[in-house]
C-alpha cells in the first residue's frame, strides 16, 4: 500500500507539472542588448545542474494608480498638496496582494519545486528559488547560454522568457534572466560593468588664469555663481539649513578635490574655504584620488562646487556610489534612500548596478547599503544613460521608485544628456531600435525619460550678450539632451503642452526618427545654463559644459524655495512637474526660443514659444517661482 501511494504521489506531481507546462503562454521578456555588442562570445548551453538563485519579482499593488496618487500631493490645484506619505504609507500601499502571493506561489510548486525550498522576503516583494538551471529552463520555457569574454570571464543569461497567461499579471520580472551582468577587466586598472552611469559634462580645454576677468560683464564667456544668480533673479540667503536636506549624487571612481574646492571658493564664495559636503558612503564607496585627471574629478568638481556656493551655508550631502572595483547604476543609490527598494521586484539589475557583497577582488565585502539615509529633499544626479541600454522592466522598476519618492516629498532632477537628439557619444538607432554606426533614429536618455524625475537641458548666453538678454539652447560644445520616449508613455500632467508643441509646431521628422505618437513622454522639463562654467579641476581653472552643469544649479534653486516654505511652517515641494507645466506657473519661466538640438544627421528639434523638446518650459525665475510656491498650502 505504501510502495502504491508513493508512485501514485509521483505520478500526481509529474502530472500537475506537466499540465503547469502545457498551459497558454506568453512571451515576458526579452533581452534589448546582445552580449556580444560587449565582446563576448556565446560558447555553449548552461549545464542542467548548475544551481541558479532565481528570483520572481511580485507585481505590486496599486501601481497603476502611482501617478494619480503623486499627482495628489503635487499638482498645485489639489487639496492636498504638500501633504506627503510617509514611508510605511508608501510600503503598504504597493505592497504585493495575498492573492498575488499565492498565485505565484501554486505555480511554483505545481511546475515542481517544493513550497519547502521557496523563501517569501520581508516586504513580501519577491520570492527566492535556488533551481538547477534544468528546473528554470522547464518553468519559464527558456534556455540558458555561457558567454566568454575575451578576458576570460564567462556569465550566463537567456534571450528570453515565457510565463503562463493567467501568472503573467502577478510578476513582474525574473533574475537571473536576460539580465546580463556585463562585469569585465577594463583596460586600466580599475574594472567597470559595461551599462554605467556616463556624466554630462564636457570641456573645450580650456584653461583660465585667476588673473581673468570673471565679472558680470562677461558672463557670455565665463560662467561663475553671479553669473546664475543675476539670470535667474537668484538672490537668497537659507535660514532652515539643519531642517533642509539636500543631496548630490556621484558614482565611483568620479571623485572631488578638496584643493579644487578651495580654490573655488577662494574666488567665488570666501567664506566656504575649508567646507567639505557630508559624505554619504554607499556600498563601500570611496572619494578616491588614486587616479587624478579631469575625467575622474570634472563631474563632482563641478556638482559640488556649484551646489555648494549657490545655497551657501547649506549643508550639502554626497551620495558617493559604490566600490572603487565595481562601481554602481542608478538603483544602488535609491538602495540608501528607500531600504525597501533593495528587494523590491526582486532587487537590483546585475546588468545595470553594483552588486554587493562584491565577488570581485578588492571589492565591497559588506552587505548592500539598503536604507541608510533618510531621501535628501532635493537630489540632483548629472549622470545619464541611453533609454534602450536598460529593458523596460528594469526601467519601469526604478521609475516607479522616484515616483514613491516624490509622494515622500522629494524632487529628483536629472540632466536630459549633452548629445541632442542622440544617446551618449552621439550615438543613434536603427530601425529596430537597436545602436548602430550612422543610426538616423533618435536615441532618447534615461532616466530623463521616466515621467517621474524632473529632465534638466541646457542654454547658454550668446556671444556678445549680456544676462540681461535672452539665452538660446546650448550649442556650444554640447547640445540640450531632448525627445521622447520609446517605453514611457505620456504623463498628464504635461499633455497639453507636448500635445500643443505637436500640432503647432510640428517636427519635420516623417521616416520614424522619434516616436511621434503623440502618447509618448517628452523630455527635458525645464533647463538652465550649461556653457562655459568656470570651476576648479586638478589645481587650476578651466570651462566646463553640459546639463551636469545645468542639474545642480536647477536643484539649487529648489533647495532654497524648499527652505521658505520650510521656515513658514510648509513643507517641501517634492515632486515639482505638475506645478511648473501648470498656467499658474507659467509666467515663471525665461521662454527660450533660440536654438535646437542637432544629432543622428538632423537639426534636431528647434526651441519655440512655450514647451519644447530642446528646453521644456524654459529657465526658473525665481523670485517668481517662490512667490507662487509659497502661495501654495
Amino acid at each position: 500500500m505504501l510502495v502504491f501511494l508513493l508512485a501514485l504521489l509521483a505520478v500526481s506531481g509529474i502530472s500537475a507539472t506537466l499540465n503547469s507546462q502545457r498551459q497558454p503562454r506568453v512571451l515576458h521578456e526579452k533581452r534589448t542588448l546582445d552580449p556580444t555588442v560587449s565582446g563576448f562570445i556565446q560558447t555553449r548551453r548552461l549545464n542542467s545542474d548548475h544551481v541558479v538563485p532565481l528570483r520572481v519579482g511580485l507585481q505590486q499593488r496599486n501601481l497603476d494608480r502611482l501617478e494619480s496618487l503623486l499627482l495628489s500631493v503635487s499638482h498645485p490645484e489639489s487639496p492636498n498638496y504638500g501633504q506627503h506619505w510617509k514611508p510605511e504609507e508608501v510600503v503598504d500601499m504597493f505592497a504585493p496582494s495575498h492573492e498575488t502571493i499565492a498565485a505565484v506561489k501554486n505555480w511554483l510548486i505545481d511546475s515542481g519545486l517544493s513550497s519547502e525550498r521557496l523563501r517569501l522576503s520581508p516586504s513580501r516583494g519577491w520570492i527566492a528559488v535556488n533551481a538547477t538551471a534544468g528546473e528554470v529552463e522547464r518553468l519559464l520555457q527558456t534556455e540558458y547560454y555561457v558567454y566568454e569574454h575575451s578576458s576570460g570571464a564567462e556569465q550566463f543569461g537567456c534571450h528570453n522568457y515565457s510565463l503562463p497567461v493567467h501568472i503573467r499579471e502577478h510578476i513582474d520580472l525574473i533574475k537571473p534572466t536576460i539580465q546580463f551582468d556585463h562585469r569585465v577587466a577594463a583596460p586600466k586598472r580599475l574594472k567597470k560593468r559595461h551599462v554605467q552611469p556616463s556624466t554630462n559634462v564636457k570641456t573645450n580645454g580650456v584653461t583660465v588664469s585667476s588673473k581673468t576677468k570673471m565679472s558680470l560683464d562677461n558672463c557670455d564667456e565665463i560662467i561663475t555663481p553671479d553669473c546664475l544668480r543675476a539670470l535667474y533673479n537668484f538672490h537668497y540667503t537659507p535660514r532652515e539649513t539643519k531642517k533642509n536636506t539636500f543631496g548630490i549624487i556621484e558614482f565611483t571612481p568620479q571623485a572631488f578635490l578638496e584643493g579644487d574646492l578651495d580654490m573655488f571658493f577662494a574666488n567665488f564664495s570666501p567664506s566656504q574655504v575649508g567646507t567639505r559636503p557630508i559624505p554619504v558612503l554607499i556600498d563601500g564607496a570611496i572619494v578616491q584620488h588614486i587616479e587624478e585627471d579631469f575625467n575622474l574629478n570634472g563631474e563632482s568638481d563641478l556638482d559640488l562646487q556649484y551646489g555648494m556656493a549657490l545655497t551657501n551655508p547649506q549643508p550639502v550631502q554626497l551620495l558617493q556610489t559604490g566600490d572603487i572595483v565595481e562601481g554602481a547604476g542608478f538603483d544602488n543609490w535609491l538602495d540608501a534612500v528607500d531600504g525597501t527598494f533593495c528587494t523590491f521586484e526582486g532587487g537590483d539589475d546585475p546588468e545595470q548596478d553594483g552588486i554587493y557583497p562584491d565577488p570581485l577582488e578588492g571589492g565591497f565585502k559588506g552587505p548592500e547599503s539598503c536604507g541608510i539615509i533618510p531621501p535628501p529633499h532635493t537630489v540632483s544626479v548629472s549622470y545619464a544613460q541611453d533609454e534602450v541600454t536598460i529593458s523596460a522592466a528594469s526601467a519601469m522598476r526604478q521609475c516607479t521608485e522616484y515616483g514613491k519618492l516624490g509622494m515622500l516629498g522629494t524632487s529628483v532632477f536629472y540632466s536630459s544628456g549633452d548629445d541632442g537628439v542622440a544617446g551618449n557619444g552621439g550615438v543613434c538607432l536603427n530601425s529596430t531600435l537597436q545602436p548602430v554606426d550612422n543610426g538616423t533614429v533618435f536615441n532618447p536618455s534615461f532616466p530623463s525619460t521616466c515621467p517621474f524625475v524632473t529632465s534638466v537641458g541646457a542654454t547658454q548666453i550668446l556671444e556678445g550678450n549680456t544676462v540681461n538678454d535672452p539665452e538660446s539652447a546650448c550649442e556650444e560644445v554640447i547640445f540640450s539632451g531632448g525627445g521622447f520616449s520609446n517605453i514611457f508613455p505620456m504623463p498628464s500632467y504635461q499633455a497639453a503642452a507636448v500635445k500643443g508643441f505637436l500640432k503647432n509646431h510640428p517636427p519635420p521628422f516623417t521616416h520614424g526618427e522619434f516616436n511621434d505618437s503623440g502618447n509618448a513622454r517628452a523630455f527635458p522639463d525645464l533647463s538652465a545654463n550649461g556653457a562655459n562654467y568656470v570651476i576648479g579641476i586638478d589645481g587650476q581653472f578651466g570651462l566646463v559644459f553640459g546639463t551636469s552643469a545645468s542639474a545642480p544649479t536647477t536643484a539649487s534653486i529648489f533647495t532654497m524655495i524648499n527652505d521658505a516654505r520650510i521656515a513658514v511652517g510648509k513643507r517641501p515641494v517634492g515632486f515639482i512637474n505638475p506645478a511648473i507645466y501648470s498656467e499658474a506657473f507659467k509666467s515663471a519661466f525665461n521662454d527660450i526660443t533660440i536654438g535646437g538640438n542637432q544629432g543622428c544627421g538632423t537639426p534636431g528639434f528647434t526651441s519655440t514659444n512655450g514647451w519644447d523638446p530642446v528646453t521644456g518650459v524654459g529657465t526658473p525665475n525665481f523670485e517668481r517661482l517662490l512667490l507662487r510656491f509659497l502661495a501654495l498650502p
